[in-house]
């Protein structure tokens, strides 16, 4: 493991593992692979959203990763793969060796309710749960803004119910003077007293204030709250690394993604 990753519990790089294995079959379809769990989203090949977790302490062969790349080239996929090495450290090698590069390496920052910090909420703002499905869309699409991403499909957000899964958390950021929703983020819905902060984002006339951190420690509180004993992420960059240490977060294990070359 990389040393500007510190080697977190054991304990802990299992249970972010089991999260990992419990959340990605959400909307996609599975299959056991050898020691793999690999997933694959039946709307779209983007390898993002196709991906296999090994069992923990896995060993697999040579002929469990050819099985696996196979499974992905027979539903028109890459396989690809994301997961705690730390928790699964002889696949690495076994991966390698079948032809997988690395893709990335991420670390991962955790909090529990002891390291929460919560930053007072920036002035002229307010965060607060979306309350209709109107928000919910404003929000997702100053999130999509604040990433240089395309606002989302309206008919995503349902009139009639929170499009949230059971146990999600979204809180949004409300521009005071104005009114206008400029930012938000979730937690994803828990699974092993565990749930992902992601999709912190704030559009650019409203950074350098303090709303990224506030959000951030507003849905671990929250999280914390509702019966979550872990909240990680997993830092975009050096600015967005400072953000979440203010609210308490710090890098504990790394994640890795690997991917099967193209071409």
């Amino acid at each position: 493991m990389p040393e500007q990753f510190p080697t977190g519990a054991p304990a802990r790089d299992r249970q972010l593992q089991r999260y990992l294995r419990a959340t990605a079959p959400q909307g996609r379809d599975i299959e056991r692979v050898g020691p793999f769990l690999a997933t694959y989203d039946p709307t779209t090949d983007h390898p993002y959203l196709n991906y296999a977790i090994p069992d923990d302490d896995a060993e697999p062969t040579a002929d469990d990763v050819a099985a696996l790349i196979a499974a992905y080239a027979a539903r028109g996929r890459v396989a690809r793969l994301e997961y705690l090495p730390a928790a699964a450290p002889a696949v690495e090698a076994a991966l390698l060796a079948g032809g997988l590069a690395p893709e990335a390496r991420l670390a991962v920052m955790t909090c529990g309710a002891a390291e929460l910090r919560t930053p007072a909420d920036p002035p002229g703002v307010q965060l607060a749960r979306p309350a209709d499905a109107g928000e919910r869309f404003a929000m997702a699409v100053a999130q999509h803004a604040a990433f240089g991403e395309p606002p989302p499909e309206r008919d995503a957000f349902d009139d009639d119910g929170d499009d949230t899964p059971t146990g999600a958390i979204r809180i949004l950021v409300r521009d005071v003077a104005t009114g206008e929703i400029v930012g938000g983020g979730v937690a994803t819905t828990p699974a092993d007293a565990t749930t992902e902060i992601a999709g912190i984002g704030v559009l650019a006339s409203h950074r350098r204030r303090g709303i990224a951190a506030a959000i951030t420690a507003r849905l671990a509180r929250e999280a914390f709250a509702a019966g979550v004993t872990t909240a990680f992420l997993t830092p975009g960059g050096d600015d967005a690394h400072r953000v979440y240490a203010r609210a308490g977060f710090a890098d504990t294990t790394e994640m890795l993604h690997l991917r099967l070359p193209e071409g």
